[in-house]
């Protein structure tokens, strides 16, 4: 077949579809390899078919070029490059040389991009060129990847907000009250999170429990849904001072964009023509990548048919959990383990005996050992790979945690233990409803064989339904009882006898 296509290009028989059919042919293996030997013996047809006088027969030998990446014709794809004056062709050279090793032209890359960035670019062209500097700027990076900023901006005085679990904002709230010199008299509660301004960034990286820090940066916290109009509020904003005085270094940042809204086709297109006219209209000093980026620009869609701005940086390094290096299928997320050890810790004591009997990777008892330390922690799990995984990560925190793979309902110890903080099983992979019901039935049946008479069970679970029914039947006491997540329908539960 290969052979067969080949031929009539070389007898110029529909020399265009032809290419476009050897392109499609070669994407399995085995074709490739015959392909490029087949035409490495006539290599001077593909000069030929460079100089057509056809611009899509241009476009598509380019691009076979490079998926049969021909490395002896790269100073030839790059020579025709530079004279062609087709705009829509351009961009398919250089997709050709990315296939390739692209070094020896980093410096006519760079000056071409510097020329784009400098013209104006009229509205008929606009999209070509785009797409041209956008692939200049791919290759470019391939080379030289991202040259990362230091974050500096600890003691810059910023307005943050600190997204948190919607209901129960006021335990972050409240310890950052405890922090003078982050507090401000214009702190407030928001619906998803906490809002301020401070010159003390670093002291907030003490409090576990906040999900994300997203800044508010003057003359960009709103824009329009229009990608342009977008883009023109975000470059005569205060985006580009923002980052430069935050960070230990010059332009280019490295960027990329989430959009929340409903409409995901119109979120697609919106993307599309955003990032490529904030690379252009910020004049090469912020580009997007898809990995490797330092801050991301956070479109929210709001009420009013706009978007709320807020930026995130990766460059400020996130510290508090760093700890947990590994995680399961069920492993609860580290800040809503800090944020259960907040509601649950004034019935906590000190130098406790502390039982975790469905510990999996140890998060419950790290976070747990974080804020008050317990005398003796031991961790139980039935899954081999959880209680492994479990050590690495308490060693990774420094801290001492005895782990057993055991089942809970078979292990015993010499000492009760003060108390239980766990995260109950819940229906997952092959776990049926019925099997985990029949675990809580268990729990509650042997809890008492573990824990002291006086002792404290805490509990956040999937299945509030089950504890409900099962704290009647043995004779708990519901000391506190809240609700974490409304949409998973997460509780959880302080017990006592």
């Amino acid at each position: 077949m290969v052979q067969k296509i080949w031929n009539k290009i070389l007898a110029k028989e529909e020399v265009r579809q032809n290419l476009s059919k050897l392109r499609e042919i070669i994407k399995d293996g085995k074709n490739k390899e015959i392909c490029k030997k087949i035409i490495s013996e006539n290599e001077l047809v593909l000069e030929q078919l460079l100089e057509s006088e056809d611009a899509k027969t241009r476009k598509n030998t380019a691009l076979l070029i490079g998926d049969l990446q021909l490395n002896a014709m790269q100073m030839q794809l790059w020579r025709t490059y530079e004279k062609e004056e087709t705009l829509f062709v351009r961009s398919s050279y250089l997709i050709a040389l990315q296939k390739m090793d692209m070094t020896a032209f980093l410096k006519p890359m760079k000056a071409r991009i510097k020329e784009l960035s400098e013209k104006e670019i009229e509205e008929t062209s606009g999209k070509h060129i785009r797409e041209e500097m956008q692939e200049l700027r791919k290759m470019i990076l391939s080379i030289e990847g991202v040259q990362k900023h230091k974050f500096t901006g600890w003691q810059k005085l910023s307005e943050i907000i600190l997204l948190a679990n919607r209901r129960h904002l006021d335990i972050v709230f409240n310890e950052i009250k405890q922090l003078p010199d982050v507090m401000t008299s214009d702190a407030k509660m928001m619906n998803a999170g906490i809002r301020l301004k401070t010159v003390a960034l670093d002291q907030l990286m003490g409090i576990r429990t906040w999900q994300e820090m997203l800044f508010l940066v003057n003359g960009m916290k709103t824009c329009d849904r229009d990608a342009l109009k977008a883009v023109e509020t975000i470059t005569s904003s205060k985006l580009m001072e923002f980052l430069e005085d935050r960070h230990k270094g010059a332009a280019p940042f490295y960027f990329r964009v989430e959009v929340k809204m409903q409409d995901v086709e119109a979120k697609t297109k919106f993307v599309k023509k955003f990032v490529t006219t904030l690379e252009e209209k910020s004049g090469g000093k912020l580009i997007n990548t898809t990995s490797d980026y330092e801050f991301e620009i956070r479109l929210v869609e709001n009420k009013d048919g706009r978007f709320n701005v807020m930026v995130k940086l990766f460059t400020l390094e996130d510290n508090r959990f760093d700890y947990r290096k590994e995680v399961v299928a069920a492993s609860i997320r580290p800040v809503n383990a800090a944020l259960l050890v907040q509601l649950a810790k004034e019935y906590m004591m000190e130098d406790a005996r502390v039982l975790d009997p469905f510990c999996g990777v140890g998060t419950m008892l790290i976070e747990r050992q974080k804020k008050i330390s317990a005398d003796t922690s031991y961790g139980l799990d039935i899954f081999e790979e959880a209680i492994e995984k479990a050590r690495r990560n308490t060693e990774a925190a420094g801290q001492l945690v005895h782990y057993v793979n055991r089942d809970c309902f078979t292990f015993t110890h010499e000492h009760l233990f003060d108390e239980i903080f766990t995260n109950m099983p819940f229906v997952q992979g092959r776990k049926t409803p019925a099997e985990i019901y029949d675990i809580y039935v268990r729990f509650f049946e042997n809890a008492g064989k573990l824990v002291k008479p006086e002792g404290i069970i805490m509990l956040y679970t999937h299945d509030k339904t089950y504890v409900d029914k099962l704290v009647l039947k043995s004779g708990y006491v519901v000391l506190k009882k809240c609700q974490i997540n409304v949409k998973e329908d997460t509780w959880f539960y302080v017990l006592k006898k």
